[in-house]
């Protein structure tokens, strides 16, 4: 039986063996295994890619929102909104920090913090807005700085499943204005290189964007023990490094994310046009257009929790794997329910219905017909 996974790092490794061999052994005869050359070099040339002043690697996406966080100087128990259907480190690093985490709601359609839900939660407490730029799509960044400017709050962009993707800024006739890559438009902007991300290192890593200098000199404080130079200590902070044989990977993939994004798109198109006549299911929705997602996760919402567990076994019995992201939102876990003040319908909804299609760029396009026409015979049955 043909199996397809909802990611290969296996194959991936294979597509760039050459390459990343070569940069691996080249670090390991250098001797220099922290910071150094290709560190420097990757954070300039991820810096030049996304066209943001500071660039500044950590260990992980996590500690990237740790040092985020601490960079702003907060207050104890002040609020920070975190969308509630996402990833736990959002809302981990808060309650971590000693502030408390503010559950706001999702778009049902678009999983994107919901700016409503947003406005509804400002208090005087409220210090910071964590959106997260959910699946590989940007939230809607004007709307979000707009709040941002009106209420005096930070914003610290989470786009640890979106580096790539971009926000478009068009005007009253629909014309494009701009577009600016996701982790560059509010204050901070955070992201990760988990194995499964979009851009991905072999073990862990993480970065911080900013084009702030005075919060660039903090988080490079923070992130290195406090120290302004060794022994010299101008605050407490973290121990919080990429190593230099991932930041080699990295600059090896960095070159080929435009194309592998690319790719996700064109499978996103074959899934698009194959499944969108099923009624029981609703396909992505783009806040703008397909080109400002890229897809990290191809996301189906199902009729029903029944239909939708269902269906994950069917395509499990037929080769195919896919996954539910995420089983539960985060008001309803229970280290968080102590934070939870009010009910929120879509995040919850979601929950019950969603389930990810494998989308990674090393799928052929017969692969992705193949996992579209086994959805399609458990809907004809």
């Amino acid at each position: 039986m043909k199996k397809i996974n909802i990611i290969d790092t296996v194959l991936e490794y294979k597509k760039f063996k050459k390459k990343i061999d070569k940069v691996v052994f080249n670090v390991l005869k250098s001797g220099v295994y922290i910071n150094g050359s290709e560190v420097e070099s990757f954070e300039s040339e991820l810096s030049d890619f996304l066209n943001v002043k500071h660039c500044i690697s950590c260990a992980n996406g996590t500690d990237a929102l740790k040092i985020a966080i601490l960079s702003l100087n907060l207050n104890p128990g002040d609020e920070i909104l975190v969308p509630s259907f996402t990833f736990v480190s959002t809302a981990e690093v808060v309650v971590l920090l000693g502030y408390k985490p503010v559950f706001v709601d999702v778009d049902f359609r678009t999983f994107l913090i919901d700016i409503d839900s947003v406005k509804k939660n400002i208090t005087k407490k409220t210090r910071a807005i964590i959106p997260v730029h959910l699946f590989g799509q940007s939230a809607n960044m004007t709307e979000i700085m707009s709040v941002s400017k009106k209420y005096n709050l930070w914003v610290i962009e989470d786009a640890a499943q979106s580096l790539g993707s971009q926000f478009f800024t068009k005007d009253k006739s629909n014309k494009l204005q701009s577009k600016n890559y996701t982790g560059t438009m509010g204050h901070i902007g955070t992201t990760s290189f988990y194995p499964t991300k979009n851009l991905n290192c072999f073990g862990d890593g993480g970065a911080l964007f900013t084009n702030n200098n005075n919060l660039a000199k903090q988080i490079r404080l923070i992130k290195n023990h406090g120290q302004a130079k060794k022994y010299t200590y101008k605050k407490i902070g973290l121990n919080s490094r990429l190593d230099a044989i991932q930041a080699a990977i990295l600059r090896v993939k960095l070159k080929n994310l435009n194309q592998s994004n690319n790719v996700r798109r064109e499978n996103a198109k074959i899934y698009n046009a194959k499944l969108k006549g099923i009624k029981e299911i609703l396909i992505p929705q783009f806040l703008s257009d397909i080109h400002s997602h890229i897809f990290h996760q191809y996301t189906l919402i199902v009729k029903n929790k029944k239909m939708r567990d269902d269906l994950k076994n069917f395509l499990q019995k037929n080769g195919v794997s896919s996954m539910i992201y995420y089983p539960k939102p985060l008001h309803k876990e229970s280290p968080y329910r102590k934070f939870n003040f009010m009910k929120h319908k879509s995040s919850e909804e979601l929950s019950k219905r969603v389930l990810s299609l494998p989308i990674h760029p090393l799928l052929s396009k017969k692969d992705i017909q193949f996992v579209s026409d086994i959805i399609i015979k458990f809907f004809n049955f």
